[in-house]
């Protein structure tokens, strides 16, 4: 029988959202019911919400979320009703070319799925898209199997929800596609719980030098906190990446560009060693930018090149979750405020004004 839950609708690009009964529908075939017990509030929602990436409205947004199973759709082995599981975007379906290439994160069925118009959501008899495939911001969910993962039971819903996109895709951008060597030079354009979950990849991977740049000064203790040995208040220079030079001669051997922002990956780019340097774009550049920079920037020897989700794998996500729980990657000063379900707007809204590191939703029992 279909399910009733609340969930926060998005109706149209910019507006509020607003929480609504929904029905949920029954899993079919591979699919997967999922309680959910906590979601953050991360910054594809936003931009999914303001337009910057193609989006049908209404949507129940949310990603970043951790759950229990309650019903699995026929032909689901891999789970019961009572695991501890999280959904994660990127598809892991074992069979397209890219899967079986053993060189990507990235799946056929991704693109696939975004494109399809399937939904278990509805409202008054009419469908409301699902994010991703996975509506977080809806207390019940239907997600197909293959982006689904068990994750320890141990680990805090309030604070491993970030792990399910943010945080795995800072800390996999370090560690899977730049595999940043120990005593290297790092820096990092963005504070937020991307940018600061690059810096504990970093950390991990034993980097020397970790440089953070951000235009708010009140982030300077904070990524000290996960790791920084630097930190650039950018609203203070005029030329982060003079500063950068000044502090490691001649530029960093890895760079990130977390924020989303053109004039910024290439920034990342021109800061880091022009023998020998990797520049990577980590945040999601808005629709309509480009980037650019001149050819000698490249054929000098750097490198510039995007991570997907960390380069990342649902395994992965399991992995990271084991790791947090062994206090290997912290996630306690990541989640800056927990927020009611009602409130999940002030979430968006401490995002935009750079008052939260990363709101988190917690659902009631």
């Amino acid at each position: 029988m279909p399910r009733t839950a609340r969930a926060a609708v998005a109706f149209e690009a910019g507006g509020q959202l607003e929480i609504r009964e929904v029905e949920v529908a029954d899993p079919g075939p591979n699919e997967v019911a999922i309680r959910f017990l906590a979601t953050g509030i991360c910054h594809s929602d936003l931009h999914a919400l303001e337009g910057g990436v193609a989006q049908s409205f209404p949507v129940i947004l949310g990603h970043e979320g951790i759950g229990e199973v309650i019903e699995v759709g026929e032909g689901v082995a891999d789970f019961a009703p009572g695991d501890r599981v999280m959904p994660f975007l990127v598809p892991d379906c074992g069979e397209c070319v890219f899967c079986k290439s053993g060189r990507t994160n990235l799946c056929v069925v991704f693109q696939a799925r975004r494109a399809a118009p399937t939904t278990p959501f509805s409202l008054d008899g009419e469908p409301v898209a699902s994010f991703m495939n996975i509506g977080s911001f809806a207390e019940l969910s239907v997600v197909p199997a293959d982006m689904l993962v068990k994750v320890s039971p141990a680990a805090r819903p309030d604070q491993a929800c970030c792990l399910a996109c943010g945080a795995t895709t800072g800390i996999g951008a370090a560690l899977i596609t730049a595999k940043v060597a120990g005593g290297s030079s790092v820096a990092i354009f963005g504070a937020g719980g991307v940018g600061l979950s690059v810096v504990q990849g970093a950390r991990i991977a034993g980097a020397a030098r970790i440089i953070v740049v951000d235009t708010n000064p009140a982030k300077a203790d904070v990524a000290r906190g996960f790791g920084a040995t630097d930190f650039i208040d950018a609203s203070r220079t005029e030329d982060p990446v003079a500063e950068i030079r000044k502090l490691t001669g001649l530029g960093t051997d890895y760079a990130f560009e977390c924020v989303g922002n053109a004039a910024l990956a290439r920034a990342a780019l021109e800061c880091v060693n022009p023998a020998w340097g990797v520049a990577i774009c980590v945040g999601i550049v808005p629709a309509g930018q480009e980037l650019s920079t001149i050819p000698f920037n490249l054929m000098s020897g750097r490198h510039w090149t995007g991570s997907f989700m960390g380069g990342a794998k649902r395994a992965d996500v399991a992995r990271y979750v084991d790791m947090h729980v062994a206090g290997e990657i912290r996630l306690d000063e990541l989640v800056s405020h927990r927020l009611a379900h009602s409130d999940i707007n002030c979430g968006f809204e401490m995002m935009k004004s750079g008052e939260s590191v990363r709101s988190v939703v917690v659902y009631p029992d």
